[in-house]
């Protein structure tokens, strides 16, 4: 380290953990980073799956926040901390939380500290499918399509939805509530020492994806749109904001609580959050018209195209497009799966079940052994069951399944479907029902790049980031088989929390642009999968027969 070196802090909050890495500004180097599970999280408190309920606890965060930071700092050595210019952070979206006049999370007032209502609503929370379908048809009552830059779908993933569930759903909360504030939002507000709501400094990325708020309509739809939608929300709007801002942006700097605790300077710049996703895109080296896709749990794929050449197209189906969401200049447009990983992860525990069953049971290993040998057999099954699928043979009339296992978000958000199975036989054994599974998920993400193209949206080539993206070479190469298109795997482990980073630069005034950051701090690609052309025919038809599919489970869904 040399006196005059600049570093930043980019932080990531994922759905299971946050991470934190402390990041040279000049090349990007990595030169500290931490990981914090949720504990709450972990053990599934304030959630219930049956009923499509996740949420998460604001001390989840604030300790997160705190500790990764903080190691971060102690791995990084003596010195750093001095020269630490910025911080920013990336969420998962649409995760909101109702907060009262100072803008503190109900979850952290005594009276609401175990209420889930009170907590931040998880992006994968479907609690609000009846609210969002409510959305969608009054919609239709106006002259003005107010759904038009999200797609023309409101999700039940998104704020106002979330925000009409709860305050029907609990009147100690609606009587308790003021405003309502997006997880990206209030990280910079809570880092700054904001105790006013009105002061919180909003997220275009999380305003215009999420919140219907655009230029065009003067911010947010007029007040008459929500009243007579429900009159809980009534001069709701009035408790927002009226302006959003770039995560290019500052929101200020460290408060002196925030800089004691971290261990650093009130002079640190704090970037406006945004969402994972976006973020991830700008670590990931994203060019317009390629589709970057953050490969995780779920996947959230992002193209940015200049704003001049967007701005008489409206995608319809997707989860919007906003001016400036992603790179100022250029229009964001996402969309993205709504279990990818997930959906793995469910068939592994699926097969995982009856093992633990039996190891539980058994008088033959004792319980340390029996721990270990869960673990292991966790650890290694999707990497065994790839291998095995990997050595199949395909053929027109294999399994075949639709990815739909929490949901469709795109193309035409429909939080109702359902994952099924089509042709299963006494041969279906695990290997196969898994290529299923991941050949899904691929055909998925087809299914997005053809909404792109069929709107006139080109789509140079594929970005992949993330777990998934990194770690399985099998799900990779179906996917650029399946697309028949290449896709890029960039060398980044963290590349959402290297996108904050690189926003931390800029918003710090290092640089003048985040472009000018990513190039600088970018860590290039380290493989790309190529497509095998004699395989097009074959999974072309396969994809005909999974659109098929998925047209009758839609069919059946809506009329059960």
């Amino acid at each position: 380290m040399t006196k005059n070196t600049n570093y930043v802090i980019g932080v990531d909050y994922g759905t299971d953990s946050v991470r934190s890495i402390i990041v040279d500004a000049a090349t990007g180097e990595e030169v500290a980073a931490a990981v914090f599970y949720y504990p709450r999280w972990k053990e599934q408190l304030f959630c219930n799956a049956a009923v499509n309920q996740f949420r998460q606890h604001p001390f989840d965060y604030v300790e997160g926040l705190e500790t990764t930071i903080k190691k971060c700092l102690q791995q990084a050595g003596p010195g750093i901390a001095a020269n630490i210019r910025a911080i920013s952070v990336d969420t998962t979206g649409s995760s909101p939380v109702l907060v009262n006049k100072k803008g503190t999370p109900l979850a952290l007032t005594p009276e609401f500290e175990n209420n889930p209502n009170a907590m931040f609503i998880l992006w994968k929370d479907h609690t609000a499918v009846k609210e969002a379908a409510e959305i969608n048809e009054h919609a239709k009552k106006f002259d003005i399509n107010y759904l038009q830059y999200v797609g023309g779908i409101y999700s039940s993933e998104w704020f106002w939805a979330k925000l009409l569930h709860v305050l029907r759903e609990d009147e100690s909360i609606r009587n308790a509530a003021y405003s309502l504030a997006e997880h990206c939002d209030w990280i910079p507000f809570l880092l700054t020492g904001g105790t006013d709501v009105a002061l919180m400094k909003r997220s275009i990325c999380a305003a215009g994806h999420k919140a219907l708020f655009a230029k065009e309509f003067g911010g947010f739809p007029p007040n008459d749109f929500f009243k007579a939608l429900d009159p809980l929300l009534d001069g709701f709007t009035a408790r927002l904001f009226d302006k959003a801002y770039t995560a290019s942006e500052s929101a200020g700097t460290l408060s002196e609580e925030w800089a004691e605790r971290l261990g650093l300077s009130t002079g640190v710049v704090v970037g406006i959050g945004a969402f994972d996703a976006h973020m991830g895109a700008v670590g990931g080296q994203i060019e317009p018209y390629y589709l970057s896709k953050v490969m995780g749990t779920s996947t959230c794929d992002i193209l940015v195209a200049p704003e001049n050449e967007t701005q008489d197209i409206l995608v319809k189906g997707i989860c919007g497009q906003v001016p400036g969401s992603v790179i100022p200049g250029m229009t964001g447009l996402e969309a993205g799966q709504s279990a990818f990983g997930d959906a793995y992860a469910w068939f592994r525990n699926l097969l995982m079940w009856p093992l633990k069953q039996t190891l539980n049971q058994s008088d033959i290993i004792d319980a340390d052994t029996r721990k270990k040998l869960i673990e292991e057999s966790e650890n290694k099954l999707i990497a065994a069951l790839s291998e095995h699928a990997a050595q199949l043979d395909v053929n027109e009339d294999d399994e075949l399944a639709v990815d739909w296992f929490n949901g469709r978000r795109t193309p035409d958000a429909n939080q109702m479907l359902e994952g099924a199975f089509y042709g299963l036989s006494l041969g279906s054994d695990a290997p196969r029902m898994f290529r299923a599974v991941a050949e899904a998920t691929c055909f998925g993400a087809r299914a997005i790049v053809e909404r792109f193209i069929e709107e006139k949206i080109p789509v140079k080539g594929l970005i992949g980031m993330g777990g998934v993206a990194r770690k399985s070479p099998f799900i990779m190469q179906m996917m650029a088989d399946i697309m028949q298109m290449p896709i890029r795997i960039h060398k980044s482990e963290q590349t959402c929390a290297a996108g904050a980073a690189m926003f931390a630069a800029t918003a710090a005034g290092l640089y003048n642009k985040v472009e000018d950051a990513m190039a600088a701090m970018g860590l290039g690609f380290e493989t790309e999968y190529v497509p095998d052309k004699s395989k097009a025919a074959l999974y072309n038809k396969r994809y005909a027969q999974y659109k098929q599919f998925g047209a009758a489970i839609e069919n059946l869904t809506v009329n059960k």
